[in-house]
């Protein structure tokens, strides 16, 4: 597993600043993401850490739907920066 090909969006000085801001919350959600799916090709049946990746896929989600309700450009900036697809609506 390679730890240094996850994204380093925010510079430190953000990091510092913005713990609780939603988009802090979300590059962080999405390098989690990205670590568990990586040791999950390597563990297909790593049951916990499964439940795991879905308990933060849903936490991202949230503050992603959270987000597109109270501004829209911000969301899209921040979708396009993380390179995450769109949710799928019902």
């Amino acid at each position: 597993m390679v730890k240094n090909s996850f994204i380093s969006v925010i510079s430190q000085e953000e990091k510092e600043e913005n713990k609780g801001s939603v988009e802090f919350q979300v590059f962080s959600f999405t390098n989690k993401i990205r670590r568990l799916a990586s040791h999950l090709e390597l563990h297909r049946k790593d049951y916990s850490s499964q439940r795991g990746l879905r308990k933060i896929l849903g936490k991202r989600q949230r503050l992603l739907a959270y987000l597109s309700k109270i501004n829209k450009v911000r969301y899209k900036e921040l979708m396009g920066q993380l390179d995450i697809r769109n949710p799928k609506t019902r």
